[in-house]
C-alpha cells in the first residue's frame, strides 16, 4: 500500500475534460461506430425528455421507489449524459440544462438536514440513505467537470461550495463511519469525494479519499481495493455487491490515471481492479450473476455499472474478449472509453470471452474459502455447478457455509433464494431489504446445505460467522470428472459438529449430460438432527416412494431459522430403489435421486408460511432427514434427461436413465456407484484426505480401484 508520507506530497495536476484527441474528432465528423452511434441515440431521447420537462429538483420526502427518490436518480443521470452530449455536440442547450441543474441543487442543498424517510441505514441528505447521495455526486461531479470551465467565476464558486464542498463534507466528516468503512457504501463515498477533489484541486479532499480519514493505512480507497477483494478478484460480499462496487472502482481509479499516474493504480496489487472485472464477469450464468447472499435475482451484465467497468477496463487492458461482453450487453457509455471499446468492435477485433471452471479464492490474503465453479459445455444451455465455500460476506451474507447449485439449459435448476427485497418498490418498506430476508433468506434452511437441530449456522449470529470460514480442500478439472471438495468444522462450535462436502460433475457413458455428484459427510460430539435441503426450480412428474400427504392440514415445519416459513406438504421414510423424484423444467427432465441410510426420511415443502405481507416467493424443497444420529452421509445425484415439447405434445426420456446409486463404506473410504439401465457402471472413489500426493487403494465387487490425491472416477464398463 501507498505510504501517507508519499500521499501527502502528492501535487495534482490540471484536470483534464474535452482533451481527448480521437473523441473530439469523431464528434466534429459525426462519424460515430453503431454501437455507439445507438448508445448516443438513447441519451439524446432521455436527455430531451428530461429538458422539455423542464429542471425539477424537489425537497427530499420519500424512500427508495416514491416520486422525489427517483427524481433525484433521473437527476444525476440526467446531468452526467447531458454533459457528455455537449462534449459530443457542443449544443448550448445540453450545457444550459446541466447548469440550471446545478445551480437548483446549490440552491436546495444548503437547507438540507437529515432525510425524512430515514431508517436502519446511515441516513442522507437528497436520499433515504448516505449511499444513495455518493452515488448522486460519483454521476454529478463527472458532468460538472465536462462544463465547469465554462461557467461565468460567481456560478463556480456558488456550485463548488454549496454543492460539491458541502456534499463531500458529508460524505468525508458527518458520514466518516460509513466513509471509513471497508464495505461498497465507502467505496462510492471515497469515489465521490475523491473526483470531486480532482475537480476542485482540493489536494486534502484527494487525500481523505484515497487513504481515509481513520488513520493511516485503515481505511480509504486503497485499502478498500486490499481488503475487498481477493487476490483472484472476488469481492467478498458475493457477484451482486462486486458488480455494484465496480462503478466506483472503475470510474475512480480511471480519474486516479488520468491526474495522478504515479500511483500506477490499475497495477496495484498486481492489477487487482482488472483481475475483480474478469472475475465479475465469470460469476454469471447466461449474463446472470449468481444470486449469492444479498442478491437481486434480476441483475445482469447488463448494467450500468459494467457498462462504465467493461469500456474502462477495455481502454486500460486492450483485452479483446471485453469486446465479446460489450457485443453481449450491445450497451457501451457516451465516453472516450466507450467510444474506442465501439470502434473497436466495429473493426472486427473481439474474441470470444471464455467462460471456464474456476476456483476464487476469498479474503484478503486468498486464504478464507472459495468460489468454485464447475462448468460443461459452451453456450447458453451450458451446465454449471457452483460450490460457495466462501467466508461470511460481511452483513450482506448468508449463514449457507458449503450450499451449491447447479445450472442447465440455461435455466437454474438447484436454486439459491437471494435477498427477500424489491428494490425501489415503495410499497414494499419503501423498496428496502423485508423482515424475510432476516427471518427467511439468510438462514441455512432457505440454502442448499445441512442443518444441525434446526439451527442455522453459527446459530445465525454474524459475529460468529465472520470470525470463521470453510476450508477448500480440492478442486480439480479434467474431462469426465470435475470435482470441488470443502470442509467445515466450526459451524456449530456447541454441537461439536464437522462436515466436508465433495460436489462433482461426472460424466457417465450413454447420458446425454454429465451428473451432479453431491457427497456430505457429517459427525457431531453428540446426537442431533441432520436436515440437508435442495431447493429446486420445476414441477414434479414423479415420486419414487409413497408420500404422507398433509393437503389438509398442510402443516409449519418449524418455529424459527427460517423453519417458520416452510409449508410441509409430505413425508416418506423411502427404501433403496424408491429413493428418488422428477420434475419438469421448461422442457427438461431432471431426476433427484438419493442413497438412503439408516432412520432417513424425506419431506417435501414450499416456502411462504408466515408471510402475511406475501413477500415471499412459493418455491419447492425436497429436505433429507436424519434424527438423533452422530453421524451421517448424504449422497445423491441430480441427472437431467429428456425433452418436453408442448407445442408438438411428444416426450422424449420422461424418465431416468439411471438404474441405482450406491454408496459403499470401505475402510476410510466412500466409493459412489452410478449403474445406468443400458449397463454402464461408474464409480467415484474418495479418500477424503487433502493431500495430492497420497496413494489410495480399495477393491470394490473384485475390482481394484487405485488413485492418487483426494478422488477419482472409474469407468467400470458394463
Amino acid at each position: 500500500m501507498f505510504a501517507l508520507a508519499m500521499a501527502a506530497a502528492i501535487a495534482l495536476p490540471t484536470h483534464a475534460t474535452a482533451q481527448d484527441a480521437t473523441i473530439a474528432e469523431a464528434a466534429e465528423q459525426r462519424a460515430y461506430p453503431p454501437l455507439f452511434a445507438a448508445e448516443m441515440a438513447q441519451a439524446e431521447t432521455f436527455v430531451e425528455e428530461m429538458i422539455a420537462a423542464g429542471v425539477i429538483v424537489p425537497v427530499p420526502r420519500d424512500p427508495g421507489g416514491g416520486y422525489t427518490h427517483e427524481q433525484h436518480k433521473r437527476n444525476y443521470r440526467a446531468m452526467l449524459l447531458a454533459a457528455q452530449l455537449y462534449e459530443l455536440t457542443g449544443e448550448p442547450r445540453y450545457f444550459g440544462f446541466v447548469r440550471e441543474m446545478l445551480l437548483e441543487y446549490a440552491a436546495l442543498y444548503p437547507t438540507l438536514g437529515e432525510h425524512p424517510a430515514r431508517a436502519n441505514q446511515n441516513v442522507g441528505r437528497l436520499f433515504w440513505q448516505v449511499l444513495n447521495d455518493a452515488m448522486w455526486q460519483v454521476h454529478a461531479i463527472q458532468a460538472y467537470e465536462i462544463i465547469r470551465d465554462e461557467l461565468p467565476a460567481a456560478e463556480r464558486e456558488r456550485i463548488d461550495n454549496d454543492v460539491f464542498r458541502r456534499a463531500s463534507h458529508f460524505l468525508s466528516v458527518e458520514s466518516a463511519a460509513t466513509f471509513n468503512l471497508i464495505h461498497n457504501h465507502a467505496t462510492w463515498a471515497t469515489a465521490a469525494v475523491g473526483m470531486t477533489g480532482y475537480v476542485l484541486d482540493d489536494e486534502e479532499m484527494v487525500r481523505s479519499a484515497l487513504y481515509g480519514t481513520a488513520g493511516p493505512g485503515e481505511a480509504g480507497f486503497i485499502r478498500q481495493a486490499e481488503l475487498l477483494f481477493s487476490p483472484d478478484g472476488y469481492y467478498t460480499e458475493g457477484p451482486y455487491y462486486q458488480r455494484f462496487a465496480m462503478l466506483p472502482f472503475m470510474v475512480f481509479a480511471g480519474a486516479i490515471e488520468r491526474n495522478q499516474p504515479e500511483l500506477r493504480i490499475f497495477e496495484h496489487r498486481d492489477g487487482i481492479l482488472l483481475k475483480a472485472l474478469d472475475t465479475t464477469i465469470q460469476l454469471t450464468y447466461n449474463g446472470y450473476f449468481f444470486p449469492f447472499n444479498d442478491a437481486m435475482r434480476d441483475k445482469s451484465l447488463n448494467t450500468a455499472e459494467l457498462y462504465e467497468g467493461v469500456a474502462i477496463g477495455y481502454a486500460v487492458s486492450g483485452d479483446p474478449a471485453l469486446l465479446d461482453i460489450a457485443r453481449f450487453q450491445n450497451r457501451t457509455v457516451i465516453s472516450p472509453a466507450g467510444l474506442g471499446m465501439a470502434e473497436a468492435l466495429s473493426a472486427g477485433e473481439a474474441e470470444p470471452f471464455r467462460f471456464r471452471s474456476m476456483l476464487f479464492s476469498d479474503g484478503p490474503d486468498g486464504d478464507q474459502g472459495a468460489i468454485a465453479v464447475l462448468r460443461e459445455g459452451t453456450g447458453p444451455n451450458h451446465m454449471a455447478l457452483v460450490a460457495k465455500n466462501a467466508s461470511q460476506g460481511m452483513g450482506h451474507g448468508h449463514f449457507d457455509k458449503l450450499s451449491w447449485q447447479l445450472y442447465a439449459m440455461g435455466e437454474e435448476v438447484v436454486t439459491d433464494y437471494g435477498a427477500a427485497r424489491f428494490l425501489n418498490i415503495e410499497a414494499k418498506e419503501g423498496g428496502r431489504y423485508l423482515p424475510e430476508n432476516e427471518s427467511w433468506a439468510k438462514q441455512t434452511i432457505a440454502h442448499n446445505t445441512l442443518v444441525v437441530n434446526e439451527q442455522s449456522h453459527f446459530y445465525g449470529d454474524l459475529a460468529l460467522a465472520e470470525a470463521a470460514w470453510p476450508t477448500q480442500d480440492w478442486f480439480h478439472v479434467a474431462d469426465g470428472f470435475q470435482a470441488s471438495a470443502a470442509s467445515i468444522d466450526s459451524a456449530y462450535p456447541n454441537e461439536g459438529v464437522a462436515m466436508e462436502r465433495l460436489l462433482a460433475l461426472v460424466t457417465v457413458e450413454g447420458l446425454a449430460q454429465p451428473l451432479a455428484l453431491d457427497v456430505l459427510r457429517a459427525s457431531s460430539e453428540t446426537p442431533v438432527q441432520f436436515d440437508l435441503p435442495l431447493h429446486y426450480a420445476g414441477h414434479i412428474m414423479r415420486l419414487g416412494f409413497d408420500l404422507e400427504r398433509y393437503v389438509d392440514t398442510r402443516p409449519v415445519l418449524g418455529s424459527g431459522h427460517g423453519y417458520q416459513h416452510i409449508w410441509e406438504d409430505g413425508r416418506a421414510a423411502p427404501d433403496e430403489g424408491e429413493s428418488f423424484m422428477t420434475w419438469l423444467l421448461d422442457g427438461r427432465f431432471y431426476t433427484y435421486r438419493f442413497v438412503p441410510q439408516d432412520g432417513l426420511e424425506v419431506i417435501l415443502g414450499e416456502s411462504g408460511a408466515n408471510d402475511p405481507d406475501f413477500n415471499l416467493r412459493r418455491e419447492p424443497v425436497v429436505i433429507q432427514r436424519v434424527m438423533d444420529s452422530s453421524d451421517a452421509t448424504f449422497v445423491s445425484v441430480l441427472e437431467p434427461h429428456g425433452l418436453y415439447d408442448g407445442a408438438a405434445e411428444q416426450t422424449v426420456e420422461g424418465d431416468s436413465r439411471i438404474a441405482a446409486l450406491r454408496h459403499v463404506e470401505a475402510d476410510e473410504y466412500d466409493v459412489i456407484l452410478i449403474e445406468t439401465l443400458a449397463g454402464e457402471t461408474v464409480a467415484v472413489a474418495i479418500s477424503w484426505q487433502n493431500d495430492p500426493a497420497a496413494s489410495h487403494r480399495v477393491t470394490i465387487e473384485s475390482r481394484e480401484l487405485a488413485w492418487q490425491g483426494y478422488a477419482a472416477r472409474f469407468s467400470l464398463g458394463d
